[in-house]
């Protein structure tokens, strides 16, 4: 499949170049609106206006709906207000929300400009819910019923508002104020008696979410109950939205991604690799490198202090690297499990001395076993001697125990003061734990070693 989407990505690049449009313009139609959207990110503005002007009505908006943000931006300033108008009705709301949210104020006003009244209301509404919150990752287009109808009627009903909805898998039960009462599956209503009242078929227990509800919880309860959807809810419970897994799958990405560029000392982006340039590149690395540098300095003023020991046994030196990674490692694997449980809600502040007490053992157990191999290295294979043996190796049974304690320690406290508890994960706490495994290292030899 992918062998084959690749041959026709070819074949519509080289369309494209001979200036051959309806060889192109078949290609693009056959291909799912993700595959086009994906191959229009890499599509300078001339080539993306001409091929986008080749698809049907139809397939234009909901390409236009997945695509870069960069690439809209492009279409958009180069619309037509016949054009323009054409594809923002063929959006659902969310995707206008989401598109909205991204553009500069100009182009903002360009596509507000073919949006009804009642329209915007809605969309100001949307927008003005908290950020990551699940009013702002919700879509206002989802099939709902009154409780007094029959599974005839709302049957019925589906047929004719059906093709408008996100999705119909869930039809959401309401009362004369939109409150949600029940909600019943596409699969049970099909299969139920045409004249049973829709209330003798819903289920009673739904699990909504409120508006402000933070859009991580969400995607945890999505994966908790294996949700498709799930309606959203103002404070009154009622019915406002339904999110769906599509946004869901979208969120955990983002948040992946943001958690990866955290743990590795960059700033988060939204935007692809691709369309960051080089100087977005540099502000995103450039603050957490300078942090690290200037943590760092507290390395070399250990090192600094105890450069009569350093002189006296320069082979000392030989082995701060291997204690330093070491550390550094160790402290990495705790930050890293612990962050992960965070995430998912596995622990929290009060499980603080539980996390310490289960890491310090098994930093116990990891700094013995590390020791004796290293004790056995030094003695057989480096022959420094018995009293350096000793010192290295007791420092890194030390060190092991540090670094886990200080990893699973850091990104509780982050998370209880609010932060993100990614912030605390390997260059940070690498900077942390070299700094105490040098101390550590050169007390010790202070004080087993003759001076």
């Amino acid at each position: 499949m992918e062998k084959t989407l690749e041959i026709l990505e070819l074949r519509l690049k080289e369309s494209l170049e001979e200036k051959n449009l309806k060889e192109a313009k078949t290609i693009l139609n056959s291909l799912n609106i993700y595959d086009i959207a994906e191959f229009f990110n890499d599509l300078s503005q001339t080539d993306l206006t001409i091929c986008f002007n080749l698809l049907s009505k139809d397939t234009a908006a909901l390409v236009f709906a997945e695509m870069d943000i960069e690439q809209q931006k492009l279409l958009i300033e180069g619309f037509s207000d016949e054009d323009l108008k054409e594809i923002i009705n063929g959006l659902r709301t969310d995707d206008k929300v989401d598109i909205i949210e991204e553009l500069p104020s100009n182009l903002v006003k360009k596509v507000l400009k073919f949006t009804s009244p009642d329209h915007r209301k809605v969309i100001n509404t949307m927008l003005n819910y908290p950020k990551d919150s699940a009013g702002s990752i919700m879509t206002i287009e989802y099939a709902a019923t009154k409780a007094g109808h029959t599974v005839a009627e709302v049957i019925q009903q589906l047929k004719k508002t059906g093709a408008n909805k996100e999705t119909i898998d869930i039809i959401y039960i309401i009362d004369d104020t939109r409150h949600l009462i029940g909600e019943v599956a596409l699969s049970d209503l099909v299969l139920s008696d045409s004249d049973s009242p829709i209330s003798s078929v819903m289920n009673h227990d739904v699990i909504s979410v409120n508006t402000t509800e933070d859009r991580e919880d969400v995607a945890r309860l999505f994966t908790k109950y294996d949700f498709t959807n799930m309606p959203v809810v103002d404070n009154e419970n009622r019915l406002v939205g339904i999110i769906t897994v599509d946004d869901v799958l979208d969120i955990i990405e983002e948040e992946m991604t943001e958690d990866m560029d955290i743990m590795s000392a960059i700033t988060p982006t939204v935007k692809p690799y691709k369309q960051l340039s080089v100087i977005e590149i540099w502000k995103n690395r450039i603050p957490w490198l300078l942090i690290l540098l200037i943590s760092s300095t507290f390395t070399s003023l250990i090192l600094m202090n105890y450069e009569k020991t350093l002189e006296k046994y320069v082979v000392l030196a030989a082995f701060l690297p291997m204690i330093t990674d070491t550390g550094g490692n160790a402290g990495s694997q705790s930050a890293s499990t612990i962050i992960r449980s965070l995430s998912l809600k596995e622990i929290e502040l009060k499980d603080l001395l539980y996390v310490v007490w289960k890491e310090a053992r098994v930093a116990v157990l990891a700094g013995l076993t590390l020791a004796f191999f290293n004790f056995l290295k030094l003695m057989y294979f480096d022959k420094v001697g018995l009293q350096v043996s000793i010192v290295v190796s007791l420092t890194v049974s030390v060190t092991v125990l540090l670094a886990k304690v200080t990893g699973s320690v850091l990104p509780v406290v982050a998370e209880s003061l609010g932060a993100d508890p990614a912030v605390m994960a390997s260059p940070l706490i690498t900077t942390i734990v070299d700094a105490l495994a040098i101390l550590v290292y050169l007390r010790i030899a202070m004080t087993l070693l003759p001076f």
